[in-house]
Parts: C-alpha cells; sequence; structure tokens
C-alpha cells in the first residue's frame, strides 16, 4: 500500500462532522481488498469485518476506531454578498485570516477569508486575533450571484494541498483523523497475510469532533470484546513542554490513564518490544477525547487501548507528521491482533466471544 498516497487522497477529500460521504467511499476503495465485509450503519460509520482465520474464529473480536470526519465551517450569514461563518467542530479561528476555503454551495466555490486590513485597525483591535463576526467570506462573485448560489447552512472546507515535506514528513489538513484510518488500512493490508483467530472490526467513525457520536453507536452495535481508537497526540514542537508532547518519527504513543486497560496496555507494550516497533508514553489522566472513551463505555464495558500518532498544529490547515509513524501504528495493531487467544481472553475475563448484537 501506498501510505502517501492515501493519505493525499484522504487529506484533500471534503468531510466535515456529519458529511463524510467523500472520504467514506475512498476509505471503502483502498480497504476493500483486505476485508471480507462491508457495511455502513445508519448514522454513517464505515464498518469493515475481516474474520478470524486460524485456526477458526474464537467467537472473539476487537473494534479498531479512527474517526473520518474534519472540523470545518458553515454559513450562519450572508451579507453584501459576503458570506459570514461558524465553526463545526473546534476549529481554531486564529489560524483562519487569509485562508483558501471551498464553499459548498450549490456548486463548490473557491475563497478566501479576509477581514478589514489592519491599516485601519484601532490599536487595541490590531494586539487581538479578528473574531467571527469581523470575518467573512470573499469569492469575488457580484451579490446577486452569491445569493443565489450560497445559502445559510452551506458548509465550507479549508483548500490546502497536500505536500510532502523532507525525510518522510507530509503536510496537510485534516491529519486529525484521517491519519488514523490511514493506520487502520495498513493493518487490515498486513493482517491479510498473517494468521490470526479474532474478528476484527475496522471502523472509520464518523462525528468524533463533534461528539464521538459514531463510535458511541458504532461500539454499542459491534459489542465487541476489546477496542483500540486510534487518534492524533501533541507533536513535539517548539512551544509545547516534553510533558505534553511525544516525539516525531519515534512510534506511537500509547495512552496511559483510566480510558486504558492496563492488560491492554501491557499486551500492546509487550507486542512492540517483540517485535521492535517503537512506542511512546502518553499520560491521559482523565477522558481521553477520542474515541476510546465511547468504546470504553459501551454496553457493559469494553477493555480500551488508545493510540495517539505524533502530529504538530492540530486542527490547522497545515497539520505536519511523518508517515512512518502512521505504518508503525498500523504494523503494531496487526501483530496485536494476531497474537490474540483464548488465554487473554481469560485474562480479561471474556467468556465466550460476545459479537455484534
Amino acid at each position: 500500500m501506498d501510505t502517501v498516497a492515501l493519505l493525499r487522497k484522504l487529506s484533500q477529500a471534503s468531510g466535515i462532522s456529519g458529511y463524510e460521504g467523500e472520504v467514506r467511499d475512498i476509505v471503502r476503495q483502498a480497504i476493500e481488498p483486505f476485508a471480507d465485509e462491508f457495511r455502513t450503519d445508519t448514522l454513517g460509520n464505515l464498518i469493515a469485518t475481516r474474520r478470524g482465520t486460524e485456526p477458526v474464529s474464537t467467537g472473539h473480536s476487537i473494534m479498531l476506531a479512527a474517526h473520518m470526519d474534519e472540523i470545518g465551517l458553515i454559513v450562519k450569514d450572508i451579507k453584501d454578498g459576503f458570506p459570514r461563518v461558524t465553526d463545526v467542530g473546534g476549529i481554531d479561528y486564529r489560524t483562519l485570516l487569509g485562508q483558501e476555503v471551498i464553499v459548498h454551495g450549490q456548486r463548490d466555490l473557491p475563497g478566501v477569508i479576509g477581514s478589514r486590513p489592519p491599516h485601519v485597525l484601532s490599536a487595541a483591535d490590531y494586539e487581538k486575533p479578528v473574531p467571527w463576526d469581523m470575518l467573512f467570506i470573499d469569492t469575488g462573485l457580484p451579490q446577486e450571484t452569491v445569493t443565489q448560489l450560497v445559502h445559510i447552512g452551506d458548509l465550507v472546507t479549508l483548500r490546502r494541498e497536500f505536500l510532502e515535506l523532507s525525510e518522510g514528513y507530509v503536510s496537510g489538513k485534516t491529519f486529525d483523523d484521517r491519519a488514523g484510518v490511514a493506520s487502520l488500512a495498513v493493518c487490515l493490508e498486513l493482517l491479510a497475510s498473517m494468521k490470526h483467530s479474532w474478528d476484527v472490526y475496522a471502523v472509520s467513525t464518523i462525528q468524533e469532533e463533534t461528539g464521538l457520536k459514531g463510535a458511541t453507536v458504532a461500539a454499542f452495535g459491534l459489542n465487541p470484546d476489546i477496542g483500540i481508537a486510534v487518534d492524533v497526540g501533541f507533536g513535539a514542537q517548539p512551544g509545547v513542554s516534553e510533558n505534553e508532547s511525544i516525539k516525531m518519527n519515534a512510534g506511537p504513543a500509547l495512552a496511559i490513564g483510566p480510558n486504558v486497560h492496563p492488560r491492554m496496555q501491557a499486551r500492546l507494550s509487550a507486542t512492540a518490544d517483540k517485535f521492535e516497533i517503537p512506542l511512546q508514553k502518553e499520560v491521559i489522566p482523565g477522558g481521553s477525547g477520542t474515541d476510546g472513551w465511547a468504546i470504553q463505555v459501551a454496553r457493559s464495558g469494553i477493555p480500551t487501548a488508545v493510540l495517539s500518532i505524533p502530529l504538530r498544529y492540530m486542527h490547522t490547515s497545515v497539520e505536519t507528521m511523518h508517515i512512518k509513524d502512521i505504518e508503525r501504528t498500523g504494523r503494531l495493531m496487526a501483530l496485536f491482533i494476531s497474537g490474540l487467544d483464548d488465554a487473554f481472553a481469560n485474562e480479561l475475563g471474556l467468556e465466550g466471544g460476545k459479537g455484534a448484537a
């Protein structure tokens, strides 16, 4: 699998929370050769199932989850031919001024986000980030044309070309969490050449950025025995302390804290050690804010782990990461899954496979 090519497609696709259809189609095409079954649930999650192969399926199952939605904007008003917007998800409005965007109206319209020039601002306003009510989108079209093509409720995505940097680094939008989705694809491709006795549900979830909705319903519906959520973590960069970040090009980070089952943590760590896969530790003392929280508390509870792929400049259009960290994450999950057996199920107190209800 060409991980760079896949991430490029995923990054440049549009898929704001609740509107992930374009991304879902790309994911399905990428992983179709490696799954036995596909379905899209009622809410919109893409669920790829790979059945256990060796020696026979034990009836146990694992759910892998990575969210395919992105943060974005939505039109809330149009004044004098200039759409005004607010955010969908946790977008950093400080980064918006000067950005290229695509307004998804009656047809896609390129635009730029502008505001009053700095020369006419008061001294007090000049020192502050531009507030939402002072930002607008300029499409270059006459007012009457904008009124015809753009309406309140239309979505707006950031427009940014995927960029390959030096030494394996890449930059672009929506790596949070299309990188995690790519790691699921890497995992499934590797599993196709491995033997594993547990069934695998690889779920590309929706609406994580607006409340973990996709993972919540998927975990309830699938009712897996265990789960792993893959998301991004704060990559080391200037201005972020070592205690609050994880190193780039040093493998994924395994969360430690109440959102992670101790035996899942220990087993993943042992797998990484055995196969010499770089693995970092990330202390998360409360809820992780990832799909892992939704999986952990589904039904009567699911032993869960959370893996974080190092990422700089989260929730901007220039998110940056190392491609090997994606591939290492996928490889770790595949090797972990290939080693799952009844003995580990017994360690977790699982009696027979739960399976999807």
